[in-house]
């Protein structure tokens, strides 16, 4: 009987890259939208 990291690795090789593409596509975004707040912050006019 194969352990349990023999059966994820073999899940895992077989789902292919989706998963970490679609977790990559939200942490870019995310961080997009943060870079994009805190550049435009800047120029908030705060007289």
């Amino acid at each position: 009987m194969p352990d349990a990291t023999t059966l994820l690795a073999a899940a895992t090789n077989q789902q292919g890259p989706g998963d970490t593409l679609r977790v990559l596509l939200v942490v870019l975004l995310v961080g997009a939208v943060l870079l994009a707040w805190f550049l435009l912050r800047g120029y908030r006019d705060n007289d």
